[in-house]
């Protein structure tokens, strides 16, 4: 399950997180994008819940120093030993570059890079380096991890997909069908657990599904790096009116040009029973860790959690 949940302070999470593991969750993962950073959720779940395995997907590869990235990743793996898998990626160039004022540039060399300073440093090594896209001197953490985390590479497109497979324990994904699972993971090329984060509106009133997942999808897929990925996955046709209507500043054509097909396609909708079924379709067609991001839309959230339950 994806968190923290909307609308909820942090500080009230823990029955939240009491009541993910005892209804059969396996994982809490977060993100990083416009809401709480992407630790501090996870430290209070790894107290509160020891239970659970938990993630982070992802973690911007630009917006902290090196040294400071290793710090806060070793921290959380010293928090639950063993618990802890990083999802790292590029993020985009909205995040990167608009919001944090850095250049966005080389984002394929910057993971790799990223990748692997923290494989030498989190193992306690002194890193005295100069990478294709940034340099360390003389950085060693005082407190090695004994257990260094898996690290997950957030990836869409080939390149990137690939790079997974080689240097990352696992990948992640995002903004994707169950009918594009099998094209993706074949790139990574490799047996790595995948997991994928996958939004789900628990509600039988199709309209108001589909109303809510458009704007969703809308403020996805007209950044770049998702739009390109669409393309490659061969949703262009689908979508051009769309994207064309977006780049004119027609913010409501843009919307309706979203067809039903794609949306009910990449936002799980329906009946409790339906949206498990169409989650294993996911996992049926190789993503091993289904990370479920609940739309909070007119949802009691004890009733989703309860519903959506892998134990139900």
């Amino acid at each position: 399950m994806t968190v923290p949940f909307d609308g909820v302070p942090l500080h009230q999470h823990r029955e939240l997180f009491e009541r993910l593991a005892a209804t059969g969750y396996t994982d809490a993962w977060s993100s990083e994008t416009d809401g709480t950073d992407g630790f501090t959720p996870l430290t209070l779940a790894s107290v509160w819940a020891p239970s659970l395995q938990l993630g982070v997907a992802i973690i911007p590869a630009y917006t902290r120093g090196p040294a400071l990235l290793a710090q806060s990743v070793a921290g959380m793996a010293e928090a639950a030993p063993g618990r802890f898998a990083l999802g790292l990626g590029t993020s985009s160039d909205v995040i990167v570059g608009r919001w944090n004022g850095m250049a966005f540039d080389q984002p394929y060399k910057r993971v790799r890079d990223t990748i692997r300073f923290l494989r030498a440093a989190l193992a306690g090594e002194k890193v005295d380096e100069d990478f294709e896209t940034f340099a360390v001197h003389g950085f060693r953490l005082s407190r090695p991890v004994v257990d260094p985390p898996p690290i997950f590479l957030a990836a869409l497109r080939p390149g990137m997909l690939r790079l997974a497979g080689r240097e990352a324990d696992g990948a992640i994904l995002n903004w994707l069908a169950a009918g594009d699972v099998a094209r993706v993971v074949s790139e990574i090329g490799a047996d790595k657990p995948v997991a994928a984060r996958i939004f789900v509106f628990p509600t039988e009133d199709v309209e108001v599904a589909r109303s809510v997942a458009r704007r969703m999808i809308a403020a996805y897929l007209n950044v770049p790096v998702y739009a390109e990925f669409h393309r490659w996955l061969g949703r262009g046709p689908a979508l051009e009116e769309m994207w064309a209507a977006w780049k004119a500043g027609d913010r409501k054509a843009a919307l309706a040009a979203i067809p039903d097909r794609v949306v009910d396609d990449l936002v799980v909708h329906g009946s409790y029973d339906e949206c498990r079924a169409h989650l294993q379709c996911y996992v049926d067609q190789g993503i091993t860790v289904p990370v479920i991001g609940l739309v909070p839309f007119g949802i009691e959230l004890h009733d989703a959690i309860d519903g959506l339950a892998p134990t139900r």
